[in-house]
């Protein structure tokens, strides 16, 4: 069987995040065959233009991670209709330099949690029109948790909501398939999982 490796990268830098909190509940609902290792931004500086060719040893190993992945799932918060700046500036530092960048091809997906009534749809939408720009196959669904997420996780981040439990299976499912249909497209040979 091919293993299918996912990077979840985690677009929030807050520790009690619910964004993480549905990324580490996605690393227990994986379908067989498939698993996902996270990176958080921490130590990702602002992207310069001026440093692409010298770029920071937590440049260099975001790099080789995402190289490395099968497939990557992000969660990101909203942060004024966007995706926060921390996770553009990871996103602009894989695809420098020009010519040089490590998404292109590479399936993705996203999903958010949010507090409250409001969902995260503009992030979401801002996330994809970037990753399309960067030619990644993208799983076309909304990726949103609908909202209130302080409802659907305990305070010490454990998943208590069979709904988004659900919805974290079928997305993490999708990506999956995605990417073994890419491997297909390319000629891979790719074993079913029984």
């Amino acid at each position: 069987m091919n293993q299918i490796s996912i990077l979840g990268i985690v677009g929030s830098q807050r520790p009690q995040s619910y964004n993480r909190f549905a990324l580490k509940a996605a690393q227990a609902l994986v379908p067989d065959g498939v698993t996902i290792d996270l990176f958080e931004l921490h130590d990702i500086p602002y992207f310069a233009p001026k440093h692409e060719h010298s770029a920071p040893p937590a440049v260099i190993e975001f790099r080789r991670r995402v190289m490395a992945a099968d497939a990557i799932l992000f969660a990101t918060p909203e942060c004024h209709h966007a995706v926060p700046g921390k996770l553009k500036s990871a996103i602009d530092w894989a695809s420098r330099p020009y010519g040089e960048g490590v998404w292109r091809g590479k399936p993705a997906a996203v999903m958010s949690a949010s507090t409250g009534g409001l969902t995260t749809a503009r992030a979401q939408h801002h996330l994809n029109q970037i990753l399309a720009g960067l030619e990644m196959p993208i799983v076309d669904r909304p990726g949103g948790i609908n909202g209130h997420a302080e409802r659907r996780f305990s305070p010490d981040g454990e998943l208590i909501d069979d709904l988004t439990r659900q919805f974290i299976r079928g997305l993490v499912a999708e990506l999956a398939s995605l990417v073994r249909g890419e491997w297909a497209a390319r000629g891979f040979r790719v074993k079913e999982v029984a």
